[in-house]
């Protein structure tokens, strides 16, 4: 991965987040977060 594709990625990142952040009130971003919390607790119980 070069410079110039890990920049342009973090930067649909941010401005997806901050996208959430502004419009949605962080509801995306939560419920990403529990369902990959329970995607690791899922892999970790079959480890």
């Amino acid at each position: 991965m070069n410079t110039q594709i890990s920049i342009g990625l973090a930067l649909v990142i941010v401005s997806l987040l901050c996208l959430d952040m502004f419009f949605f009130n962080w509801d995306g971003t939560i419920f990403l977060m529990r369902k990959m919390a329970d995607l690791i607790e899922w892999m970790a119980f079959w480890r």
